[in-house]
């Protein structure tokens, strides 16, 4: 089936992308908001991929996620930190829900490193910017629980597994996964910017990198053929 609404959310985020690389913040304005509203749409346009109920959660995750998104079109300015940082908490409880509902289950191989990271990054985050560490870490149990999940060996079941990880082949929901690394990637790299990054030169190089990581990980989560 054509994805017209799938091609829109690839331009949409290479302009974002080429926004934040070059200081361009109209181009972010014009087109971060679109990102996933066009998502979404594709989920509406996919018709019976998904069964009611998952698509109702999906689309109030995508739905939080335009707010979070909308708000860290300023990404230093606290405030609009933490509060995006709570959207993108109910987005990633929804993904949760997905993916417990699929058959995800925590497993410790999967767990273990990322309850590491997200101790060392709360730990970095206390020691250089107290202020914002108790949201940004709890927002961080919402992404860990989520990637776990997606991560999954038993979404991709005849997938092959690299130490716990899932390895993307031909099906699609092998490349849960992958989706759930990049969004580690991502918003990892949120902390890092906010706390390293100091010319204008670095801090456009890292959004960039963060955008770029945050919407491939947005177009592998939420492709409705993870659910046919």
């Amino acid at each position: 089936m054509p994805r017209p609404f799938r091609a829109g959310f690839v331009a949409a985020a290479a302009v974002t992308v080429a926004g934040a690389a070059t200081g361009r913040d109209r181009w972010q304005w014009a087109a971060k908001p679109l990102m996933m509203p066009l998502l979404a749409a594709d989920v509406l346009h996919s018709g019976g991929a998904l069964p009611d109920t998952e698509r109702r959660v999906l689309l109030g995750s995508l739905a939080a996620a335009t707010v979070g998104d909308v708000l860290l079109i300023d990404p230093d300015d606290d405030r609009r930190l933490v509060a995006g940082a709570s959207a993108f908490a109910i987005m990633q409880t929804g993904y949760s829900a997905l993916w417990w509902r699929r058959g995800g289950r925590p497993r410790a191989a999967v767990v273990a490193p990322r309850v590491l990271a997200w101790l060392g990054a709360g730990a970095l985050l206390r020691a250089r910017a107290p202020k914002i560490a108790a949201p940004l870490t709890a927002y961080g149990a919402t992404l860990g629980a989520a990637a776990a999940l997606a991560s999954d060996p038993a979404l991709a079941p005849g997938a092959k597994t690299v130490a716990g990880t899932v390895v993307p082949n031909r099906d699609p929901r092998s490349r849960l996964a992958l989706g759930a690394l990049l969004f580690t990637l991502s918003d990892g790299s949120i902390v890092l910017r906010r706390l390293f990054a100091r010319t204008p030169r670095s801090r456009r190089a890292a959004e960039a990198f963060i955008l770029a990581t945050y919407a491939g990980a947005q177009y592998l989560l939420t492709a409705p053929t993870h659910f046919d």
